[in-house]
C-alpha cells in the first residue's frame, strides 16, 4: 500500500491541481493513503477536508523578500516547519511527496530529501514560484504546465484539471447550457469573465457607460454571456441576448456555450480554455510579476489567442479587435485548432505517471 503526501495550497491555483491528482490516485487505488500537507490559513484548510482528504498542517513560513520582522524570524521558523513535515513523513510512512507550490511545499521538499523520500514538483505558472525553483534542483521529477517555464530538468505535462472540464462534451451540452443562461443555442456566444471576483477593466469595456461594447456584440449577431464577479455593481440592461451573471457555479456550461472568450489569463483559466480548444482574447491582470501574460504566451505564439494589455482594454479596443473577430469564422476556426494543439486534458495522468516513475526509481514502487 502506497502512501502519498501532496503538498501545496494558499490559493485555488495550487489547491485545484493538487485535488485533481489526489482524486486520480484514490480512484486508481482505493487502498492507497492520500494525505495533504497545507497551512491553517490557506484555502486548503476548507477545500481539502470537504473533498474527504486528511489535511496535515505545517506552519506558514513565507520566504523573506525584504528586511523586516518576518525575515528576522525566518531562520528559526523554517527549520521548525521542516521538522513538522519530517515528523509527518516518518510517522505516516510516506513513500513519495508531490509539491504544487505555495507555503507548504518548500519545507516539504527539504523534509523529503532529509528523510530520503523521493519528491516530485509540479509548477502551474509560466513564471515559477520560489519554492518550486528551489525544489526542482533535487526533485525526482519536475512537471510544468506551460512550454518555456524556466525550471531545471522540467517536462511539459500540462495542468491537472477538474474532472468536469476533462470530460466536457461541449456540443452535447450546448442546448442545456443555453437554457441555463436564457440564450439561444443556435446563435454564437461571446463569453466574458474575469474570475470569481470579476475584472473591473473587462466589466467597464463591455458593460458600463454609453461607450460600452455589449451593444456592438449584439449588433454583430452574437450573444454575450458576461460573468461580472460578485463585487460588480453593473446593472443588467435586460436585453435579449445579453446574459449578465455575477457568479456562475457551472463554468462547464459557460464553456460549453462559448464560441469565443475574453478573459484574464490565470494558469488554470488558460489551461482549461486551451484543453477545450476555444479561441480566446486574453487580458492579463496587471498586478503581480507579469505571470499572467507569460501564462498566455504559448497560446498566443501558437495562434490560439490574442493578447491585449489591461491598460489598453477599452470599449473602443473591443470594437477594433474583438468585434471583427466575431465576423471572421475562418480565423476563429484556425484559433480553435491551435488551442487544441497547445492544450491537454491529460495533465492529471501525466503527473501521476511522473509520480510512478519517481517511486520506481527509488525502489518504493
Amino acid at each position: 500500500m502506497t502512501t502519498y503526501l501532496l503538498a501545496g495550497g494558499g490559493t485555488a491555483g495550487h489547491v485545484n491541481p493538487l485535488l485533481a491528482v489526489a482524486d486520480a490516485l484514490r480512484a486508481r487505488d482505493p487502498e492507497a493513503v492520500v494525505l495533504v500537507l497545507g497551512t491553517r490559513e490557506g484555502l486548503e484548510a476548507r477545500l481539502v477536508p470537504e473533498r474527504g482528504y486528511e489535511l496535515l498542517f505545517v506552519d506558514k513560513v513565507p520566504f523573506p523578500r525584504r528586511p523586516d520582522k518576518a525575515a528576522a524570524a525566518f531562520p528559526a521558523r523554517f527549520p521548525r516547519a521542516i521538522a513538522q513535515v519530517r515528523a509527518h513523513i516518518s510517522g505516516r510512512h510516506v513513500d513519495v511527496v508531490v509539491g504544487f507550490g505555495g507555503y507548504a511545499s518548500a519545507p516539504a521538499y527539504v523534509a523529503a530529501r532529509r528523510e530520503r523520500v523521493p519528491f516530485v514538483v509540479h509548477e502551474a505558472n509560466a513564471r515559477p514560484g520560489l519554492a518550486n525553483v528551489l525544489g526542482a534542483r533535487r526533485a525526482a521529477g519536475v512537471g510544468v504546465a506551460f512550454e518555456g517555464t524556466p525550471l531545471k530538468r522540467s517536462t511539459v505535462v500540462g495542468m491537472p484539471l477538474r474532472r468536469e472540464i476533462v470530460t466536457l462534451d461541449r456540443d452535447a451540452l450546448r442546448a442545456e447550457a443555453a437554457a441555463h443562461f436564457g440564450l439561444d443555442p443556435a446563435k454564437p456566444v461571446l463569453l466574458v469573465f474575469g474570475g470569481s471576483l470579476g475584472a473591473q477593466r473587462l466589466n467597464a469595456a463591455f458593460g458600463e457607460g454609453h461607450r460600452a461594447a455589449w451593444r456592438d456584440v449584439l449588433d454583430a449577431g452574437w450573444q454575450l454571456l458576461h460573468i461580472t464577479g460578485e463585487r460588480s455593481e453593473l446593472v443588467d440592461p435586460g436585453v435579449a441576448g445579453y446574459a449578465l451573471r455575477r457568479y456562475v457555479d457551472r463554468m462547464d456550461l459557460a464553456f460549453a456555450l462559448a464560441d469565443l472568450i475574453v478573459s484574464r489569463s490565470g494558469a488554470a483559466t488558460v489551461s482549461e480554455i486551451s484543453a477545450l480548444g476555444i479561441p480566446t482574447v486574453y487580458v492579463p491582470y496587471a498586478v503581480g510579476n507579469g505571470e499572467q501574460a507569460l501564462n498566455a504566451s504559448s497560446a498566443v505564439r501558437a495562434g490560439a489567442a490574442l493578447l491585449i494589455s489591461d491598460a489598453d482594454f477599452t470599449g473602443d479596443r473591443v470594437r477594433s479587435e474583438v468585434v471583427p473577430l466575431l465576423a471572421d469564422d475562418a480565423r476563429r476556426t484556425a484559433m480553435a485548432a491551435a488551442a487544441a494543439s497547445v492544450g491537454t486534458r491529460t495533465g492529471t495522468e501525466n503527473v501521476v505517471a511522473m509520480i510512478d516513475d519517481a517511486l520506481r526509481a527509488s525502489g518504493r514502487g
